[in-house]
């Protein structure tokens, strides 16, 4: 059997949290027999080391050529001082081996500043050095501990396009690599340990797989080698049920649907993002999200098809600071392609639409944006409805804020009955805006002020501790 485990910032942030994980790692290596491990860049409060990287090549940009110096001076303290506390064999050996990544972040900087521009190819190059940086400790770690481990560099696994920052794989070219270069280390009893986040394109230059990138990595190396499981470690106990830094008693959620994730993550829960799901979806592999600090816990499994649980709501997720854009008019109704050529000039500004709800009287089409787009999105209905507003067609395209969407998830809603009851009822004190439910019956969203937020979640939860 093989399993592919990555493993967070935080779980390999510090010398005594990569000792956990390389206890995880041979124990579950001994259940399952083939282990693929994936790790981050060192990452625990309040230094992080991406942000020191991203933080000094942006600083650079900007003509400052003090920071990214800082900043490397800090990476090869924090470095050293892990390295030393782990490592005794390869301590020098690995010790020079981050400092040839810190110099190499340090020239990449020198150059950005002379250019004044920090290009998307540049910032993957910046961006991964944290995981080169933490999986050859990882991997030296476990040699030390007795055990055949080997650092894998990710540009020579996963193949991309070349669209830097957020880059597509070619997983066919992806699973011909990654057999050829990890299969022999499996089939000699060793233990890979492969840096996530980032990738390369045909040419070989560094991608990077963008929002989620080191789940992604684990997920995609699951589907080429066909792993039997895909394990997500973290620093919680699985998706939640609500973000319990609002409601105390928010628990952890057995077992949910790639739907059900999808959209939470969509709508502002800090899940797994959707697209580290499809692999794992297609290839039907099982996706499991666990506590590095709290091993036993078994966490989340992740599906295509969930078992039944009690109760039809899982959980309940907000997206905060909204602005809620309505395109009103009595000229509207009966008037075909209004929502067409609205939705349409957002597209062509670039603008990622949240939720959309229309009145059945076809005066008024409302939907949801970001707060930083508000201005370019009125500017742009404002600009293909010209004519129409000059002719009162169109009374008014303004917006609401700040508002934001509240959303209950769960499979089982679908031909429950009396479910929309429950949630209007339980909300009887707040201001409900806007509301839309998808086709699919997974989620019902509300749009409420953004004050009424927490207050909402609150009420909403008690449906799931009391269904």
């Amino acid at each position: 059997m093989t399993l592919v485990m990555k493993f967070g910032g935080t779980s390999v942030g510090s010398a005594s949290a990569m000792r956990s994980t390389a206890e995880l790692i041979l124990t579950y290596r001994e259940q399952f027999g083939n282990v693929v491990v994936i790790a981050s860049g060192m990452g625990t409060k309040p230094i992080k080391v991406t942000d020191l990287l991203l933080g000094g090549a942006n600083a650079a940009a900007d003509g400052d050529t003090d920071t990214y110096r800082q900043n490397g001076a800090l990476l090869r303290d924090i470095n050293a001082a892990t390295i030393r506390e782990l490592l005794t064999t390869e301590q020098k050996a690995i010790i020079a081996e981050n400092d040839a990544m810190i110099g190499r972040f340090e020239n990449i900087c020198q150059a950005v500043s002379y250019l004044g521009e920090l290009s998307p190819r540049a910032l993957d190059a910046v961006g991964g050095l944290g995981e080169q940086m933490s999986v050859p400790i990882v991997a030296a770690l476990l040699r030390e501990m007795g055990h055949d481990a080997e650092a894998i560099d990710a540009t020579e696994l996963i193949v991309t396009d070349s669209h830097h920052t957020n880059a597509a794989p070619d997983f066919a070219a992806t699973q011909t690599k990654a057999a050829a270069r990890l299969r022999p280390i499996l089939d000699r009893g060793g233990i890979p340990i492969v840096t996530g986040f980032i990738a390369a394109d045909a040419d070989g230059v560094t991608t990077t797989l963008g929002r989620g990138g080191s789940d992604y990595s684990a997920s995609i190396i699951g589907q080429v080698l066909g792993a039997d499981e895909v394990w997500i470690w973290t620093d919680v106990d699985g998706v939640m049920t609500t973000d319990p830094r609002i409601v105390d008693n928010a628990q952890s959620i057995p077992t949910l649907t790639f739907r059900e994730v999808s959209e939470l993550a969509y709508y502002g829960a800090k899940v797994l993002h959707p697209k580290t799901m499809r692999p794992c979806v297609e290839g039907n592999i099982p996706l499991r999200i666990k506590n590095t600090f709290n091993p036993d816990h078994p966490g989340t499994v992740i599906m295509e098809h969930a078992a039944a649980s009690h109760g039809a709501i899982k959980a309940v997720t907000a997206i905060r600071d909204l602005r809620l854009i309505t395109v009103e008019g009595k000229g509207m109704m009966g008037v075909p392609g209004v929502a067409a050529r609205t939705f349409s000039a957002v597209a062509d500004a670039d603008i990622n639409v949240l939720l959309i709800t229309q009145a059945s009287s076809e005066q008024s089409i409302c939907f949801a944006t970001s707060a930083g787009t508000t201005e370019s999105t009125l500017n742009a209905l404002e600009t293909e409805f010209v004519d129409e507003l000059k002719n009162r067609d169109i009374d008014r395209i303004w917006a609401m804020n700040p508002v934001s969407i509240v959303t209950i998830v769960g499979a089982g809603m679908r031909g429950t009955a009396g479910i929309s009851g429950r949630v209007f009822t339980a909300l009887h004190s707040i201001n409900i805006i806007a509301i839309a439910q998808g086709s699919s019956e997974c989620s019902i969203s509300i749009v409420v002020d953004d004050h009424d937020a927490s207050p909402a979640i609150k009420l909403l939860h008690d449906l799931i501790v009391t269904q």
